[in-house]
């Protein structure tokens, strides 16, 4: 299965009103995202355990270890939880620069070093939720 079915089977998986809420987010990170890198991380590990929630991965982000080791990586991620939805935002070197530029004006939102988290769109500005994915691809690729 295609990375694009991955990603259709497991939107259509979501019970409304996520799953409406899911496809207009994957929308509209495709649009801000043009011909980006797609990725699907099904939350389980080599042992078919699930370890996290499954993800729809953006971009492309190669993650640099101490020893010199590299990992591509997504670097938006989107995934729905129990209590809402969760955008992440990786590459991002101040750890605090969500939170202070962005926190306040996307509204009813949790946003810690990488991890933007609501309940619903409507709780959100998502154009604010935009203007940060963009500036992550941006800062990621520095």
């Amino acid at each position: 299965m295609s990375i694009k079915e991955q990603i259709e089977e497991y939107i259509t998986s979501l019970a409304e009103p996520k799953r409406s809420e899911i496809q207009e987010l994957h929308k509209r990170i495709l649009k801000v995202l043009s011909g980006c890198k797609l990725w699907f991380d099904t939350g389980k590990n080599s042992e078919n355990k699930t370890v996290n929630n499954p993800t729809i991965g953006y971009g492309l982000y190669t993650i640099k270890y101490a020893d010199g080791k590299t990992k591509d990586f997504f670097q938006i991620g989107l995934s729905a939880n129990k209590t809402g939805i969760s955008v992440y935002i990786l590459g991002i070197k101040d750890k605090t620069y969500l939170a202070k530029t962005f926190g306040k004006k996307l509204g009813k939102a949790s946003v810690t070093g990488y991890c933007i988290k609501f309940k619903t769109l409507k709780d959100i500005n998502i154009d604010v939720l935009e203007e940060a994915i963009r500036y992550g691809a941006k800062e990621s690729k520095k």
